[in-house]
């Protein structure tokens, strides 16, 4: 099985409720988020062009750059951790995947240069 990874950033603002401390007053990060592509097949020596891939998430994190993620409309009802942002990512990101005949194994999303959420799918 051969495995593809990109990595871009972000920044966005958000709060968390429930969680008692710091994290409920409106803050920022700069997310870097990493996303890992699996199959078995080569083409031309590739399993997906990095560029490719890097169009794809970019498309995606501009959805999300220097925007207050709980005024958005899926953080609305989901809460706007690092765990969510990579579901949100990958659920964005996955159907474009699937058309390169390929699996999306895994996003991550690194809050800070030692905190980071991921979210897969297990088959």
């Amino acid at each position: 099985m051969y495995i593809v990874s990109v990595k871009d950033s972000f920044s966005a603002a958000h709060r968390l409720s429930g969680i008692a401390g710091k994290c409920e007053e409106l803050h920022g990060h700069n997310y870097v988020v990493e996303v890992f592509v699996e199959g078995e097949n080569l083409k031309d020596g590739l399993l997906i062009d990095f560029r490719e891939l890097k169009v794809a998430l970019r498309d995606i994190l501009l959805e999300l750059d220097h925007k207050y993620l709980n005024e958005l409309d899926f953080f609305k009802t989901n809460s706007s951790s690092a765990e969510s942002v990579a579901y949100y990512i990958f659920s964005k990101l996955e159907p474009k995947v699937k058309e390169k005949k390929l699996r999306l194994k895994e996003v991550r999303v690194w809050e800070s240069e030692n905190s980071c959420a991921s979210y897969r799918e297990d088959n």
